[in-house]
């Protein structure tokens, strides 16, 4: 980190591998970067204004009962500021990035309490999923009532869904180029197509709440595909890399959508 200990040392970090013709990204980056005592001293998330947004919080530790206890924490940092922010602000609750050594399956089960864990705080809260959440099991997640929200998706760990992504073409190799650090996950277009499915069959089954869905979203016609399988909004991230260009006309093509 430069010496703010937010902005990254290296332009190009040899933990995030681009593929600008595919525009796919392998990354490995966890959760780096100052924790969050540190960022609400700053009073940098207190000072934005406008438009809504949300926080997004993953604990870092290795079991149920100290994943809880992070939580705990941090829900303790936030309640004696959220007043202080000047623009409504929700909280994302993250259970599906693989790069912090911590994803299984088996976290779909600490949800609704992290949701309760959380709900002191009254503001709005959703959690975020990747594909290979069970539909069933975050459908039963979305009836609690403290969830407002599901998020669609995240990277996808490296070497999962062979039938729907070519890892050693996409990256030349049959092993992460990314193996030193434990594999990564990948996003780009490949994911739409994947993450669109998932949120058509989650509305089949009766999964009401928004979805916003994320993944692959490159280009105004993605943003119409995500909000025809069921979404009700949308977040995007690696066309910032890969197409910059584009996110105007992404932007401008979800309020067309998603604002009614």
């Amino acid at each position: 980190m430069m010496p703010d200990g937010i902005t990254p040392e290296e332009w190009f970090p040899g933990s995030i591998i681009v593929n600008p013709w595919s525009g796919s990204v392998l990354n490995a980056v966890g959760l780096s970067g100052p924790d969050a005592p540190d960022l609400l001293g700053r009073g940098i998330w207190q000072r934005i204004s406008g438009m809504p947004w949300n926080l997004s919080f993953m604990s870092v530790q290795q079991t149920t009962s100290d994943r809880m206890e992070e939580l705990r924490e941090f829900v303790q940092l936030l309640l004696p500021v959220i007043r202080q922010f000047n623009a409504p602000v929700g909280l994302e609750l993250n259970f599906s990035c693989p790069n912090a050594n911590v994803y299984s399956s088996k976290l779909i089960q600490e949800v609704g309490e992290a949701l309760y864990t959380a709900s002191p705080l009254r503001i709005p809260l959703q959690c975020k999923f990747n594909a290979l959440a069970p539909i069933a099991a975050v459908r039963e997640i979305s009836s609690l009532a403290p969830c407002g929200a599901i998020v669609m998706g995240n990277t996808i760990p490296w070497g999962q869904l062979p039938d729907q992504i070519p890892w050693t073409k996409l990256f030349n190799s049959a092993d992460s180029p990314l193996k030193q650090f434990g594999g990564g996950g990948l996003s780009g277009p490949l994911l739409r197509k994947i993450h669109c499915e998932w949120i058509r069959e989650a509305r089949a089954s009766g999964l009401e709440k928004p979805i916003w869905g994320c993944g692959g979203i490159d280009s105004a016609s993605a943003v119409r595909d995500y909000h025809r399988a069921g979404a009700s909004g949308i977040q995007f991230g690696t066309v910032c890399i890969t197409r910059p260009w584009r996110t105007a006309k992404i932007i401008r093509r979800a309020y067309e959508l998603f604002s009614h």
